[in-house]
């Protein structure tokens, strides 16, 4: 159960809470053919306008592990566009709340945790030069992390910081899932008792919540935003 829930949570983080914020118009080349930048949707909260261009999109895949780039799937494409509207929501809001600047060492620990989904630097490097990045360390790039750094921030302050579990809620997943999940899993070994177990319950509880939270941010912002189509992908 822990397993499949943590998986589950893995994949909503990877494909909801990546990448934002930073967005020039450029010119990629993929598979030898030349791409023209262009705008994809804009989004607005009716103060300021977000623009997501083809390169946002671009973007957004190579990031993603396993996904072809040389050229990307239309679905993959509106997989990422569907992302990176959710970011930039989530930017509208961030803009709304004084924030510190992304310290140096708070930009590497993300790209860290990016690289961590890749077989190696280089491999990754490869993809980010596809999309018109030279390396980790180019500007460019360094700059759409620290974004990413901005937006962790607001949705550990927004969300996390606000979550509470109370004990009934961990005797309760105790009873109903933990339990009956490790007999059958585990049948004849001694049952684990609920304060062994609590620390871990709560992550789960906690970790369960905050994506139930986020989805229920998300569904409220769509209705409140304007959002509009400029091109098929």
């Amino acid at each position: 159960m822990k397993n499949n829930f943590l998986c589950h949570l893995k994949n909503f983080t990877r494909l909801t809470f990546v990448f934002l914020l930073f967005s020039v118009f450029f010119t990629a080349k993929l598979d030898a053919q030349e791409v023209v930048d262009k705008t994809i949707v804009t989004v607005s909260d009716g103060v300021r306008t977000e623009l997501i261009t083809y390169s946002d999109l671009l973007w957004q895949i190579a990031l993603q592990p396993n996904t072809p780039l040389a050229p990307p799937s239309s679905q993959d494409l509106k997989i990422a566009l569907q992302v990176v509207i959710n970011q930039r929501l989530f930017a509208l809001e961030a803009e709304r709340l004084p924030r510190a600047t992304p310290s140096e060492s708070e930009i590497d620990a993300k790209i860290k945790e990016v690289l961590a989904y890749f077989p190696s630097t280089a491999e990754f490097e490869k993809r980010l030069k596809i999309v018109g990045f030279s390396s980790v360390k180019d500007e460019n790039f360094q700059r759409l992390m620290a974004q990413r750094v901005a937006i962790d921030k607001y949705l550990d302050f927004r969300f996390r910081s606000f979550a509470v579990i109370t004990a009934e809620e961990e005797n309760r997943y105790y009873r109903e899932i933990f339990v009956p999940d490790f007999r059958k899993r585990f049948p004849g070994l001694l049952l684990p008792s609920l304060d062994e177990k609590r620390a871990e319950i709560n992550q789960i509880l906690m970790e369960d919540k905050v994506a139930g939270d986020i989805e229920d941010f998300l569904d409220d912002a769509k209705r409140r935003a304007v959002i509009v189509p400029l091109s098929e992908v």
